[in-house]
């Protein structure tokens, strides 16, 4: 009893400390705790290729969990088709382009997301399309498809013969950074989040984080060479790389109210104003 007490009045009073702590403190704060963690992780991993993996089996089993709700429940409420369409628009380039990936491994994990991807789309548009509620999935495809095509064509790795595989490559990576974009704007006009939605979106998140992770120590290890592994030119690896820090961004204050919910042995329920 006495330890539940104090954790308790400890947990008031962080929470209290962080409440009256600036904007600007905390992202310092949460800038530090990730360089912190970045650290942590250099020090204690050997073989990098695996924590990049990592991230990718993270983002197939939270498509695998859709999959599952999908024939479990018997319902697709929460979720957002457009979000799955530029899922599947997204793997496919990447598949298309595998040969400038890093492995078999890595193909072979795009290959299960898409098609489970594909699965969820075929519930969701077919088995249980009253279920859907499309008046709150009301972010349109072709409004982030073809700004992300003219950016991959205006940017992308630079080869002497010109090659129309690297432009399909950047464009599989900057439509990845923004394809969430459409469920975390059904969650908030719905205002609520559905159970297992809740998990495939924190599945995103931590995908995402470890993928940046990734980056950062392989930059820092080769002194830079890194930015230069596929294909010349600062715009690219520039493009390429706040792309990267982009979804991550945009997923990271979803998973850190998702995770401080689960701490007070919650779920969430609604999107965080």
């Amino acid at each position: 009893m006495g330890t539940k007490r104090g954790y308790s009045q400890v947990n008031v009073l962080f929470e209290r400390l962080m409440r009256n702590l600036s904007l600007k403190v905390k992202i310092f704060l949460g800038a530090f705790l990730a360089v912190c963690a970045i650290v942590v992780i250099r020090l204690s991993m050997q073989n990098f290729y695996f924590f990049f993996i990592a991230s990718e089996v993270v983002h197939a089993v939270g498509i695998i969990v859709l999959a599952y709700k999908l024939f479990a429940l018997k319902t697709c409420s929460g979720l957002s088709l457009i979000t799955q369409e530029l899922t599947a628009i997204y793997l496919a380039a990447r598949l298309s382009c595998s040969n400038l990936t890093l492995g078999n491994i890595h193909t072979l994990l795009d290959l299960i997301s898409f098609l489970s991807t594909l699965l969820v789309i075929w519930m969701i548009r077919f088995r249980l399309k009253s279920s859907y509620i499309k008046e709150l999935d009301n972010k349109r495809l072709y409004f982030l498809v073809v700004p992300v095509a003219i950016l991959a064509i205006l940017i992308h790795p630079y080869t002497a013969n010109w090659n129309i595989t690297r432009i399909v490559w950047a464009f599989s990576l900057y439509l990845e950074s923004i394809s969430v974009l459409p469920q975390l704007r059904f969650m908030q006009n719905a205002k609520m989040i559905e159970t297992f939605t809740g998990y495939y979106v924190f599945a995103l998140g931590v995908s995402r984080i470890i993928a940046l992770a990734h980056w950062i120590i392989r930059i820092y290890l080769t002194r830079g060479a890194f930015l230069f592994m596929a294909g010349s030119g600062y715009f690219w690896f520039l493009a390429g790389f706040l792309a990267e820090i982009v979804q991550s961004f945009i997923l990271a204050d979803f998973c850190y109210y998702y995770m401080k919910s689960f701490l007070q042995g919650q779920l969430l329920r609604k999107m965080p104003v």
